[in-house]
């Protein structure tokens, strides 16, 4: 009884976790875009620093009307936004908080690849949108979507395994239990790398060619209103905290602060996190989207010779070390 109690509570403070997380980082865009832009509205909806925008925004999309193209291939069009946010509930499930087995939902052995792989997943709920809903927009933003993630999740996996190799093991504890201080300047580049190529798979600016809206609407999203919608914005917030926990997990030590309090390492996980958040926001008020052949060449150009060269790198490092 004991062990159902258990995996209960830990099924709900992640579910709770899931939809609380995405949410105040959607309110703190707002925010954060308003100051940086000298944006006024988000800033008075409710009073103090437009505390309401969000729940004014929630009461928007429940009110409008849910509308399914005709030619539409229905199942698959309604379908498609659960398939697009659901893979980040799974790995939100198997990312560590603190030490020990205590503070993840689920131990994984394999545990970066399974994340890499289920966040792929994630992406197919673009290519479903895109191609039954029968509009020439959201095909082409589909076909977008798939060309990007070819390209980007190479690179994404490349930056992983040099990790991996440092602390012989793919298990996210086994990487946590294994992490030293002195790895953050012989990692930075992979992390760099996991980061950006991130960004690119969540389709955020500067990489937001898929639902580039001054050329095709709004992408694979175009035919979408009401909760359907929001529930593709609520996958792309969930997508950053998921980039920004696994960032934190695998180069920035997880729960490892400067003073050894690893009884609160729960505190220092969210605490970079977080700020890896506002980079993300920081970087959708800062650059300029880039065009499509630029995004390809940054990946094939420059983010896959920066990984082979951080395994490369790794490689030489675990042998003098031993």
């Amino acid at each position: 009884m004991n062990d159902v109690l258990d995996v209960t509570l830990r099924l709900l403070v992640v579910f709770v976790a899931f939809l609380v997380l995405p949410l105040l980082v959607g309110q703190t865009e707002h925010k954060v875009m308003a100051h940086m832009q000298g944006r006024l509205g988000p800033m008075y909806a409710g009073g103090f620093h437009g505390w309401a925008q969000l729940v004014a925004d929630g009461v928007k999309f429940a009110q409008k009307e849910d509308v399914v193209p005709a030619d539409a291939d229905r199942r698959v069009f309604q379908l498609a936004p659960a398939v697009a946010l659901l893979p980040y509930l799974l790995v939100v499930l198997v990312i560590p908080v603190g030490p020990g087995e205590g503070a993840v939902g689920q131990a994984v052995d394999a545990g970066v690849f399974f994340v890499l792989a289920v966040m792929g997943v994630g992406i197919l709920g673009s290519l479903m949108a895109g191609w039954a809903s029968a509009n020439k927009f959201s095909l082409l933003g589909g076909l977008r979507t798939a060309a990007q993630l070819l390209a980007y999740e190479l690179p994404m996996l490349l930056a992983a395994a040099s990790v991996a190799m440092a602390a012989g093991t793919v298990s996210l504890i086994g990487i946590l239990d294994a992490f030293q201080w002195w790895w953050l300047p012989w990692q930075v580049v992979g992390a760099l790398v996991f980061f950006v190529a991130g960004l690119a798979e969540l389709q955020r600016p500067p990489f937001d060619m898929p639902v580039a809206d001054s050329e095709i609407i709004f992408g694979a999203y175009t035919e979408y209103t009401g909760l359907r919608f929001a529930l593709f914005l609520l996958a792309e917030y969930a997508g950053i905290v998921v980039l920004c926990g696994l960032t934190t997990v695998l180069f920035l030590g997880g729960w490892h602060g400067p003073w050894g309090a690893d009884g609160l390492g729960w505190v220092w996980t969210l605490l970079k996190t977080a700020l890896l958040a506002f980079v993300v926001i920081w970087l959708r008020v800062t650059y300029p989207r880039l065009r499509e052949d630029q995004l390809q060449k940054l990946s094939w150009t420059v983010l896959v010779p920066l990984a082979l060269a951080q395994i490369a790198l790794t490689g030489i490092v675990k042998v003098v070390i031993r």
